[in-house]
């Protein structure tokens, strides 16, 4: 059975629809039904995806222009631990791919959000300059699209620009939640999360580039 995704205003989020999403929630995200409260207040949309009628994933985003620059902004996500996780994501992703097109037709696209562990950067598959790497040496333009996108979710002045980890302050924090045992992450991407506590609200500030091409020639909405 395929993936459905449905996208909707996060205004029109239920309660009900937030407990469910609440119960996909295990450490270390802590997305609780409390946390999650304050979300459907903060993000403009709200990506459900579903196997049948069970929930296995969900993302609050946004498409917004930062500093002139067409965005892609997942505040917050996170997908049910099962066989077909990475199948949730991949609809989910390409859903959200398939809106930035319309936002922003002809235009690349800035994929950024906090990952809590390298399997995030599945979100990141098919883009271009995805960013950190592994024993990339970060340039000075890089740094400062770290510091807009903590800034953008208000963790500025927790960002370490040359590792792009955001200290958790004790509090739950927002990121992208996806783990699965069997897909393969960059090589060496372990290495950005060493230091990194997720359980105390660390995250990982990520992002790439949905090239104009790949976005008109759906390559990343299939």
């Amino acid at each position: 059975m395929p993936m459905v995704v449905t996208t909707k205003d996060c205004t029109a989020l239920s309660d009900a629809e937030l407990e469910e999403m609440a119960d996909l929630g295990v450490e270390p995200s802590g997305f609780d039904i409390g946390f999650l409260s304050k979300q459907r207040e903060e993000w403009v949309l709200i990506s459900s995806v579903r196997d049948g009628r069970k929930l296995r994933g969900y993302s609050f985003c946004t498409l917004e222009r930062i500093g002139g620059t067409p965005s892609l902004l997942v505040g917050v996500a996170s997908v049910d631990r099962t066989a077909r996780a990475e199948a949730a994501l991949k609809a989910m992703m390409a859903d959200q791919f398939r809106r930035a097109l319309l936002a922003f037709p002809d235009e690349d696209v800035l994929l950024g959000t906090r990952l809590l562990g390298p399997d995030g950067f599945r979100a990141f598959l098919g883009l271009s300059d995805v960013v950190p790497s592994a024993g990339q040496r970060v340039t000075g333009e890089e740094r400062a699209w770290a510091r807009r996108l903590a800034k953008r979710f208000g963790a500025e002045e927790r960002l370490d620009d040359r590792t792009f980890v955001v200290k958790g302050d004790g509090s739950t924090a927002g990121g992208l939640d996806f783990v699965h045992p069997k897909v393969k992450v960059p090589e060496g991407a372990d290495e950005l999360f060493c230091s990194l506590d997720a359980v105390k609200g660390d995250r990982l500030v990520a992002f790439g580039w949905a090239m104009a091409e790949d976005l008109a020639s759906g390559k990343l909405s299939r």
